[in-house]
């Protein structure tokens, strides 16, 4: 309902989460009436909606924050309300006349593959033909991938991100199933990943938000929610938040506005992150930063027992140039502290507990 987004935007510009760069409050399915107006356009439920998303959009511009929206490239949504096919232009209008500043585009009830991919293509150009800043977020390959490999080149020249796997869900195995995957096809999804264009690990339509951060619910423990918050900024992800921040714990507040995690996300140079070593249950994951610094993360995928160590050479980061021939060494989680000076030929010994990430700055 409109409350709740405006009880959201109130929240997010008083306590720090706009400071902190979350700057979207998105609205996900449903929040259609069941049919278009008698000019063929799109309308908010009149219950849940009653001042139109006109209004809405402008109180959160008041805020300082910006609005997204839902729509599907089908002709229904996945929910079942009046998708955009055969609508692309006449929507992107309506969403820019109402203040739009994100367009979540669904990929449900499309048809063929060839109309889904002129669909994904026919809004993007539609949105731009509005001259309002959309962004432009596609589901496009996790709809192909069942039946083609997605041609990633294409995709980034029309979406500015886009989801590759399933909807994520409040739970470890969720998490897990997401890094397995990237990890899986990191040789044809890193390389495309930059600014104006970003591979999404998941894009749930369950939750208040886009979902990804499922931090300050209820399914993490407090090591998974801190290596879910590590390697989505390892990964480059948008941080799209899923939770109900009326109602979060301090911990997961200080975990979700970690000024030094969100910098490594956010690093202007914008290259995604992959894994580089992988023994037993242990992974070790870099991602390139500007200023020839590097974020390194060391995952412990053992979900029983103590914390354990793993051990690697300084000479495996950043193709051996990392730390050569000397580099400090700072922990951002699970607590940030300094390391200290190390030579290009060390060795580094993390201990890593559980289900949960140790992440460097190098």
């Amino acid at each position: 309902s409109e409350q709740l987004f405006v009880e959201m935007a109130d929240v997010m510009a008083a306590e720090g989460w706009r400071d902190a760069g979350y700057e979207f409050v998105c609205i996900d399915d449903c929040w259609m009436a069941p049919t278009r107006d008698e000019r063929g356009r799109l309308q908010a439920d009149p219950k849940r909606f009653p001042s139109g998303i006109r209004k809405l959009a402008d109180y959160v511009h008041s805020k300082g924050l910006k609005l997204g929206i839902y729509s599907d490239v089908g002709n229904k949504t996945c929910a079942g309300f009046p998708g955009s096919y055969d609508h692309y232009d006449l929507d992107a209008q309506t969403f820019a006349s109402w203040g739009v500043d994100l367009l979540k585009f669904d990929g449900c009830n499309s048809g063929t593959l060839e109309l889904l991919a002129e669909g994904y293509r026919r809004m993007s150009l539609a949105l731009n033909k509005t001259g309002r800043s959309i962004v432009y977020s596609c589901e496009w390959p996790f709809y192909l991938r069942p039946v083609q490999q997605p041609n990633y080149t294409e995709i980034k020249q029309y979406c500015n991100h886009w989801r590759n796997f399933f909807d994520v869900y409040d739970s470890w195995s969720s998490i897990k199933s997401i890094l397995d995957w990237t990890a899986l096809h990191q040789d044809s999804i890193v390389k495309i990943a930059g600014p104006g264009g970003w591979n999404d690990p998941d894009m749930a339509s369950v939750f208040v938000f886009l979902s990804q951060l499922v931090i300050g619910n209820f399914g993490l423990s407090w090591d998974q929610a801190v290596t879910q918050m590590a390697m989505w900024a390892i990964m480059a992800a948008p941080l799209f938040m899923s939770n109900d921040l009326r109602h979060i714990s301090p911990e997961a507040k200080w975990l979700l506005q970690n000024k030094e995690v969100i910098a490594i996300n956010q690093d202007p140079l914008g290259k995604q992150g992959y894994q580089i070593a992988k023994d037993k249950n242990f992974e070790l994951w870099e991602r390139p930063l500007s200023g020839q610094a590097y974020a390194t993360a060391v995952l412990n995928k053992q979900e029983i027992g103590g914390p354990q160590n793993f051990t690697f050479s300084l000479t495996f980061l950043g193709n051996g140039l990392a730390c050569n021939p000397a580099c400090s060494i700072r922990q951002v989680l699970p607590a940030s502290r300094d390391w200290g000076v190390y030579s290009w030929v060390s060795s580094l010994s993390v201990e890593v507990n559980p289900t949960g990430t140790v992440l460097l700055k190098v």
